[in-house]
């Protein structure tokens, strides 16, 4: 008896997973002749009815076991039935059947055990045992005596001629079993309208050069394709040789595919993990932009892949490689050539069919982005994008030859999100006809066309993305910039001074940033923008940007896309610009010729930072040249009027090259915000351990955005930055009910900001929302939500906003009342609302996914309600008058099927029945009449109700233009809840702070002649917690600069991890916080507002630009030398370490001197050179602190310190660096020779000083003993004073020895 086959989770070996994937665009092929070698596997074929007994239930297929499976089976013959179909052999086959002649054929085997039948292919014949080698399907063999066994030869179909590929299912006969698991291919999902399978001709097959074709269906044969494909996707039997695979046809039926065979396991794999096992490239690179995006020669992603398209694609597109040409002919090395667009040879279009030829004619002219070729209800994508697609979204190929895959309507966001966010390009391309339609415009317009129209619909990247789960999830800003610059002479007529115009679009929000600065040969400011804003996507026009500034956004940025536009074509100039943006900001609709006079004579009204770069002339003309190019991509991405018609614009923020009095914000420019770790940590570019993750507890993702601006823009007028901080303490105490109360009804509200924005994008009919493009999900639904959610947001907006004003009576803050105040801050929406509440049912809208409006919401619907009602108030007057007429109260309308009005009149009165009655319908005592009056009738009804329909399909886009009339409103209402949001987060910041925590004083700077100060008291650390570090871990100090009696600067010396870049960090975190307006984590903080932080911490380098540690030091030292004022705060530390110790002390000194006498602004140096702390002794602007610790001996006299992290007056005589080395783990014996020459150094040294520094060193002690003493007096923390006082006696012993 035969042994049972083992279990395979119902799965074929040759199962290859297909979901989201149409059924019918390719076929699996047959090989029905194998080589003479053996060493090709074919692919089964199907069985039209695979159990051999029609009455017998299908059995489950199953797989023999591993260990069994060679054991011989019992004999078993059993009399062949004659209806069963493959047939049982007769007598005569049998015979030929145990020689050589079945070597190749197909058989079926039946399993008396499993009670199944199992296919397979006669491999070999053994003449000695008789016996025949039999290979099953799931690549077991197993050696049989076919005479001794229940068999059936499978007999290969007859080929037949198919005109279209989809119409191979109708062919097929399938068994009314089901599959076990379409994995997601819903029957309902068919490409329904066309296919890509037809051969270009004879010739093509015979040099095995496949095509395959899109060949438009017509309306007969495609509604008989539907159904036979839904039931193909249903019907599949369990025990068909591919479970769940389309049904095997015979190649020679379908014209268009090769003989493929199919090793063992080489479609089991998915198409992620054969990716890591490409091939090589089989065509020349397009092009070498900064992503070495090559989307048209991308190498296969499986194995098996590479061997099916390797051959085909490398004789069929030899115009790829070596002979390759853009659209106008020019080859690589041309100055113009343009990668993005290719030459199709002649040749090559004539063997094309209908449908390939379109395809060809989008990727020709769009060689760098992915296309999404809508096919019915299936976005198809192939060749060198189908590589792609199995790549990146995980798409299963299509059988075939040609490199083909695909993926339903209603995975269309998810894929598209999926490819944009790794960094492609996506064009849509859509239908934009039916099959119905084509077939309507040929008989009409006599067109020969075959192919549906299709257009280009959107053009996607990770910076125009305005859907998707990443925007829900991710609040952060994506932004798209654009960016050109020029040069202007300055006062030296010798050198020029860089200008640099950049706009950034935030596309998901409709938010613009446009503006212009002057910059310095290492663009710095240019810097500062892009570690604010990490844009996602840059613009540039062609070969125009300067080598510095490519550098800067090559290093500065994290990965972006970039694109290239060709100058003043594509990239705009300033006078194109305007033109162009006043075409939708004219005042009627004249024409009126849009140049800058025009805009000048208020003849065009711009938005008001536009209006101000047009007044500027050439101070505006890069800023406007940036948005053109923003413009111009923005267009051809399908975006640019959806975005500009509700548009907000906002002035770039302060550059730092203005040297006015009044800034609105202080600068923080790339170094400050990548070394205090303000938006991002070092580590890995995240939020975790930044400012930005301390303050953020905002409850909106709207809001989060908002608190990135503030945190990255300072306040620097006193005044706003005193308002800020009015609003921020009304939430405390009284006002954090209140407050919580916000918190708790703004909980779930979605992404207000986005939503509203991208809600008055979708009232523009362009793109996918075009009414001709063919879309088969209702869209129609989702805007609906969009407009539900949207209505109900603004409606929480307004009374969460609204309950904040019982605060307002113990609050005096100018800024809450604004907010607050309908009219002023709180824009007045409640009519608005209300309207929209009037208008239609929200809850039965969502359920029912339609809007009934009610009664004086919309004209046009009122007019056809009331058009009807007229109507039918006819008829009942006219059946009135028709019984009177006959003299019969019982006659009324009846409705008969589709006939309605029908005037039942009683058949005893049909002698009196006028002349002018049509007699329709009749019943058993009854006849039925129209009269000519309500035809009449009816014929006006018909035409109501129609009207009446076609304003229901309209009312949902009315209603959305409606609700865009007010974007001003919904914008400031988004934007005073966001703000009210931040102040919050702000008041609850204050509660995570370590130690106490206060409302920071600011001085007002009255005059020039006031020194600027800085005083805190306990200042603690702003992002140190309890939580990380342990309570009380943390050792607060006082810190005064500039104060009376104090120095500007302090020079800052100590040990090695004693404390000191903590101290310069909290320092600048602390006046950031006090200017953002918050609180700030000390006992007292009293300080003059700051302009500008500069900061110079850390090592790092810029190694592909070719900057070395030091270097990049010196940059950043530079930066401040040039752009720092009196009003500024420096921080550096460690300067001069990157070289020697004379060249880096020499350096440090002078970079030192230049800042406290010239510049004579406030800050913090922190060094190890020691010789620069004697050197300030006696000067009175410059404190000597060092950060204390305590020193004792260890093993093998290696000192051991112990940090004390108090900020101490005086300097620190040592480094002790060698202590972190033992903390480091270096063997005793190198710690101990390091020791040695340590001490060999110091003395050396100590002779060149000359005795001078021992008085020094004297003076520093007994000043130290004596705040000791005052400190002592006054009994503050005793255990600190003690080891500060062991430390002064050891340096003191130290002293005694040394002379």
């Amino acid at each position: 008896m035969a042994p049972s086959r083992r279990l395979s989770n119902g799965r074929s070996p040759l199962l290859r997973k297909q979901s989201q994937i149409t059924s019918f665009f390719a076929s699996p092929t047959v090989n029905p002749s194998p080589n003479s070698n053996g060493d090709d596997n074919p692919s089964p074929t199907a069985n039209p009815n695979p159990n051999p007994n029609p009455n017998s239930k299908p059995a489950p297929k199953l797989n023999p076991s591993p260990s069994r499976g060679k054991q011989k089976k019992t004999p078993l013959v059993v009399p062949p039935t004659s209806s069963s179909n493959p047939k049982t052999p007769s007598a005569a086959e049998k015979k030929a059947a145990y020689s050589t002649d079945a070597v190749g054929k197909r058989i079926r085997v039946f399993w008396p055990l499993d009670n199944a039948w199992y296919d397979g292919c006669v491999k070999s014949f053994d003449e000695n045992s008789g016996k025949h080698l039999v290979q099953y399907d799931d690549g077991e063999e197993e050696a049989v005596e076919l005479a001794k066994e229940k068999i059936e030869w499978v007999e290969e179909e007859q080929p037949r001629k198919l005109r279209r590929l989809k119409r191979l299912s109708a062919s097929v006969k399938i068994n009314g079993g089901k599959s076990d698991n379409d994995d997601g291919e819903n029957g309902d999902d068919s490409t329904d309208d066309e296919d890509w399978g037809k051969s270009v001709g004879k010739e093509e097959l015979e040099d095995d050069s496949e095509e395959v074709e899109l060949d438009e269906e017509e309306e007969e044969e495609e509604e008989e394709e539907e159904e036979v494909i839904v039931s193909s996707r249903r019907r599949r039997s369990r025990n068909s040789s591919l479970p769940r695979k389309r049904k095997k046809i015979d190649v020679e039926k379908l014209e268009c595919t090769k003989q493929i065979s199919f090793n063992e396991g080489r479609e089991r794999s998915s198409s992620k993990v054969e990716a890591k096992r490409t091939g090589s490239s089989t065509s020349v690179p397009m092009n070498n932009d900064l992503r070495g995006q090559v989307l048209d020669t991308i190498d296969s992603t499986l194995t098996g892949s590479a061997e099916r398209f390797a051959k085909r694609e490398a004789e069929k597109f030899r115009f790829l490689r070596e002979g390759r040409k853009d659209a106008k002919g020019r080859r690589p090395g041309d100055v113009n050539y343009d990668p993005r667009t290719l030459y199709l040879p002649p040749e090559f279009l004539k063997s094309l069919s209908g449908g390939q030829r379109q395809w060809w004619e989008f990727k020709s002219k769009h060689m760098d982005k992915v296309l999404f070729f809508k096919m019915g209800k299936f976005y198809e994508l192939f060749e060198m994008d189908a590589h792609i697609g199995a790549r990146e979204l995980d798409l299963q190929y299509m059988k075939g030859e040609q490199p083909h895959c695909g993926f339903p309507e209603k995975n269309f966001s998810m894929n598209l999100e999926k490819l944009a966010r790794k960094g492609y390009r996506v064009l849509v391309v859509e239908q934009t006809e039916t099959p119905e339609q084509l077939e309507l415009r040929r008989k009409e317009m006599g067109s020969k066309d075959k192919v549906v129209k299709r257009e280009i619909c959107a053009m996607v990247t990770k910076g125009t993305l305005t859907e998707g789960e990443s925007l829900l999830m991710n609040p952060d800003a994506s932004y798209l910039m654009s960016i050109t610059e020029n040069y202007q002479a300055n006062e030296n007529q010798n050198e020029k001074d860089t200008i640099i115009g950049v706009c950034m679009v935030d596309v998901s929000t409709s938010k613009f940033i446009v503006g212009q600065f002057g910059d310095d040969s290492e663009r710095h400011s240019l810097c500062s923008i892009l570690s604010e804003l990490r844009p996602v996507e840059v613009i540039k026009p062609s070969k125009m940007l300067s080598p510095e500034t490519e550098r800067v956004l090559k290093n500065n940025t994290r990965n972006p896309l970039f694109n290239d536009l060709i100058p003043n074509v594509e990239f705009w100039d300033a006078e194109k610009t305007i033109a162009e943006i006043c075409k939708y900001y004219c005042q009627s609709n004249s024409d009126i010729s849009t140049d800058i006079d025009n805009v000048r004579n208020d003849s065009v009204t711009l938005p008001l930072v536009l209006n101000e770069l047009v007044s500027a002339g050439t101070g505006g003309s890069c800023a406007l040249s940036a948005l053109g190019g923003c413009l111009f991509y923005l267009r051809q991405a399908f975006l640019g009027d959806a975005l500009l018609k509700c548009a907000e614009f906002e002035p770039l923020p302060c550059s730092g090259h203005d040297r006015t009095l009044q800034k609105p914000y202080m600068i923080l420019d790339a170094a400050a915000l990548e070394n205090l770790e303000i938006l991002e940590n070092i580590k890995t570019g995240g939020p975790s351990g930044t400012l930005f993750a301390q303050l953020d507890h905002c409850i909106t993702a709207f809001g989060k955005r908002l608190l990135k601006v503030w945190i990255a823009r300072p306040l620097y007028d006193r005044k706003s930055i005193l308002e800020r901080q009015d609003a921020i303490a009304g939430f405390k105490g009284d006002g954090l009910a209140s407050a919580l109360e916000f918190r708790k009804v703004l909980s779930r509200l979605p992404d207000m900001e986005r939503l509203v924005s991208r809600l008055f994008a979708s009232c523009e009919a362009n793109g996918r929302n075009a009414k001709r493009v063919v879309l088969y999900e209702d869209a129609a639904k989702k805007q609906l939500q969009e407009l539900t959610a949207s209505l109900r947001g603004c409606q929480l907006m307004d009374q969460a906003c609204s309950s904040l004003n019982a605060m307002l009576a113990s609050t005096e803050s100018t800024l809450l009342h604004h907010l607050l105040t309908t009219g002023k801050g709180l824009p007045d929406i409640s009519p608005v609302l209300d309207h929209f509440k009037d208008a239609f049912d929200w809850s039965e809208a969502d359920c029912t996914g339609r809007i009934i409006p009610h009664e004086g919401c919309d004209v046009e619907y009122d007019a056809a309600c009331y058009a009807i009602r007229e109507i039918e108030s006819s008829l009942s007057k006219h059946l009135k008058e028709q019984r009177k007429v006959l003299g019969d109260l019982s006659i009324n309308y009846v409705t008969v099927g589709k006939d309605t009005f029908l005037l039942e009149v009683p058949e005893s009165l049909r002698g009196a029945v006028p002349k002018n009655y049509e007699l329709q319908s009749s019943k058993k005592g009854y006849f039925r009449y129209w009269t000519p009056k309500i035809k009449e009738l009816l014929s006006e009804l018909s035409q109501a109700e129609a009207e009446k329909e076609s304003a229901l399909k309209g009312i949902l886009q009315r209603l959305i233009r409606q609700f865009t009339e007010h974007h001003s409103k919904w914008r400031q209402l988004v934007s005073t809840t966001a703000e009210l949001d931040v102040l919050i987060s702000l008041s609850i910041a204050s509660d995570y702070y370590e130690g106490s925590t206060c409302r920071p004083i600011i001085k007002e700077i009255s005059c020039t002649d006031v020194i600027p100060s800085l005083s805190a008291k306990s200042l603690g650390h702003p992002i140190l917690r309890s939580d990380a570090l342990g309570k009380g871990s943390f050792v607060p100090n006082d810190v005064s600069i500039g104060e009376l009696g104090h120095a500007r600067f302090i020079l800052l010396t100590g040990p090695n991890m004693g404390g000191k870049s903590t101290l310069l960090r909290q320092v600048c975190l602390a006046v950031i916080l006090a200017q953002i307006g918050a609180d700030v984590p000390a006992e007292s903080f009293e300080f003059s507002p700051i302009d500008r932080i500069f900061v110079r911490m850390g090592a790092r380098d810029h190694i592909i630009a070719g900057q070395s540690t030091f270097l990049v030091e010196l940059m950043e030292t530079a930066s401040m030398l040039s752009s720092a004022t009196k009003n500024s705060l420096v921080a550096i530390d460690e300067l001069g370490r990157g070289t020697s110790t004379s060249d880096g002390q020499a350096i440090a000194a002078s970079v030192l001197e230049h800042l406290v006498h010239h510049i004579q602004c406030r800050g913090l140096f922190s060094t190890h050179y020691h010789r620069l702390a004697a050197e300030y002794e006696k000067d009175d602007k410059v404190a000597l602190y060092h950060m204390a610790c305590q020193v004792g001996k260890g093993k093998g006299g290696v000192e051991e310190v112990t940090f004390l992290y108090r900020l101490t007056p005086g300097s620190c005589p040592k480094s002790y660096g060698v202590n972190v080395a033992r903390l480091a783990g270096i063997p005793a014996s190198v710690l101990r020779k390091a020791m040695e020459k340590s001490s060999g150094f110091e003395s050396n040294y100590g002779k060149q000083r000359a005795g001078s520094n021992d008085k020094i060193d004297e003076v520093a002690v007994i000043k130290e003993l004596l705040c000791i003493v005052e400190a002592w007096s006054h009994r503050e923390n005793e255990t600190l004073n003690k080891n500060l006082f062991h430390e002064v006696l050891q340096r003191a012993r130290m002293l005694v020895s040394r002379n």
